[in-house]
């Protein structure tokens, strides 16, 4: 599957965090959608499940640079699913508080 990916889920799926900055500075969408996942859920999946199978602590740099790219951290995927909702199933807590402080500044942004 993964020659498959775009290169920005390529970059996710490989924790490859200045990749995918570089990809997303030269105008890859941040909200790009490939195989039913978009590239923020597919990032707190990379994160968690890599944890899980892992032992070692979960990370969260990819996913806080497709946030920092304009990532919307309310955008749910093709199958329903948010980032918030794939945060909670790892129980990613560092991707938690990032989405959640995301959210906030939109709303602040938004009165």
């Amino acid at each position: 599957m993964s020659d498959c990916w775009t290169p920005a889920h390529h970059a996710v799926e490989h924790e490859d965090a200045e990749a995918l900055a570089r990809l997303l500075a030269d105008g890859s969408d941040p909200d790009e959608v490939f195989s039913n996942m978009m590239l923020l859920t597919h990032a707190i999946d990379v994160e968690g499940d890599g944890s899980l199978q892992s032992g070692q602590p979960v990370t969260v740099h990819t996913t806080a640079v497709l946030l920092a790219f304009g990532a919307d951290p309310e955008l749910a995927d093709p199958d329903g699913h948010t980032p918030m909702d794939m945060a909670n199933h790892y129980g990613h807590d560092l991707a938690v508080k990032l989405l959640r402080a995301h959210i906030s500044g939109r709303a602040a942004g938004n009165r």
